[in-house]
């Protein structure tokens, strides 16, 4: 579905601030339950199913898919163990597509992720949950489909106390889990999109891939990623068995996940050359969203720095 889908021209459009074809897709993707795995069965999903939400989340790496798909899985998780008409009103709509959430959490840095495409703000801070009035200003990202807000302040709360503190932890490790899977995808996509490039593309009357120094590069690159697989399906175990070290795996897979994809980003920006650095070339669209990902909901020192505290 997603590659007969248009991700790229969705994405160059949400870039411009159009968003029809991105929430069309959602929509088709909300259909086809992707984001079931999410939202438990009392409100129409069939989760919480954090391994089968990772292949859901690293196939949308995988094909650049745009919007707060992080943000709104971990919304999900957020208003479930929050509960009351909040949880009612938006887990069937975060299930069935019909448009997604974004989600700012204190001491996750000051910015929601697509918020004027959302049909919902939410943010948590000083023990409260909000409904955020408006999307706010917008911030220019390194990657311009990724686009930044700071959403206005105030809002209706919906809930408060120690809960939403605890569960806002648990919805951040989510978040950080949904990422690390993007990130594994789109360093895939990186990988592929260069090998078959360096297969084609020609030196001294043979394809630059039969170089030894070009072959040592891809090999490098294909072991992070692959080391990085099995934290990222180690990590969704420990979601799913509710394990209390799941929050450190999620980091490890975090950092190492996205570590992998911007490895496979400066891989694939030197061996395509020139060419790469265009922005009529597709790859860009990949190129430029490795680095956010990596970055988003926990930097590789502060999820290594989670690790090591346990």
């Amino acid at each position: 579905m997603l590659s007969a889908a248009g991700t790229v021209a969705a994405a160059r459009a949400w870039a411009g601030g159009e968003h029809g074809p991105g929430l069309a897709l959602w929509k088709r993707l909300g259909d086809a339950g992707v984001f079931a795995p999410a939202v438990p069965e009392a409100y129409g999903g069939a989760g919480p199913l954090p391994v089968e939400l990772a292949v859901a989340c690293v196939e949308l790496g995988r094909h650049a898919v745009i919007g707060p798909v992080a943000e709104s899985v971990a919304a999900a998780v957020l208003l479930d163990a929050v509960g009351g008409t909040a949880a009612e009103e938006w887990l069937p709509r975060i299930v069935a597509g019909g448009a997604p959430v974004t989600l700012l959490l204190e001491g996750h840095g000051p910015y929601a992720l697509d918020a004027d495409a959302a049909g919902a703000v939410f943010t948590v801070g000083g023990g409260a949950l909000r409904l955020a009035p408006g999307p706010g200003p917008l911030t220019v990202s390194a990657d311009p489909a990724r686009r930044l807000f700071t959403p206005e302040a105030g809002g209706d709360v919906l809930a408060a106390g120690p809960s939403v503190t605890r569960a806002a932890r648990t919805a951040a490790d989510w978040a950080a889990f949904a990422t690390a899977a993007q990130a594994l995808g789109c360093g895939e996509e990186l990988l592929r999109a260069t090998v078959a490039y360096v297969k084609q593309r020609t030196q001294f009357g043979v394809s630059v891939g039969s170089f030894q120094a070009v072959k040592h590069r891809l090999a490098d690159t294909l072991i992070g990623l692959e080391f990085a697989r099995p934290l990222l399906y180690g990590a969704a175990l420990a979601l799913a068995d509710g394990s209390p070290g799941a929050g450190a795996a999620v980091a490890a897979a975090k950092a190492a996940a996205g570590e992998a994809a911007y490895a496979a980003a400066r891989t694939a920006l030197q061996l395509h050359g020139a060419v790469g650095y265009t922005e009529e070339l597709d790859l860009a669209w990949w190129l430029r969203r490795a680095r956010p990902l990596r970055d988003a909901w926990g930097t590789p020192s502060a999820c290594r720095a989670r690790v090591l505290a346990g």
